[in-house]
């Protein structure tokens, strides 16, 4: 089995001394075409502002120009 750092007697010391929390209920999340629509009206129609500028969804490579990919084994 191999070399164990410590005592095996001292195994799930910490998940034992936890005190057990009742999950709560939580309201069911919306899948497929419903959850696509609330990620678009979170990303791009309630624009939340940030320090007085609109929040940018935009890949920062789509702002820089397009280069030329030359073949430098000419």
């Amino acid at each position: 089995m191999g070399k164990v750092h410590g005592s095996l007697a001292r195994a799930g010391k910490v998940k034992s001394q936890t005190p057990k929390v009742e999950p709560q209920e939580k309201k069911k999340q919306p899948k497929g075409r419903a959850k696509k629509r609330m990620t678009y009206v979170r990303r791009f129609v309630n624009v939340t502002m940030t320090g007085g500028k609109r929040k940018v969804w935009i890949h920062r490579r789509a702002l820089e120009e397009p280069t030329i990919a030359y073949n430098s084994c000419r």
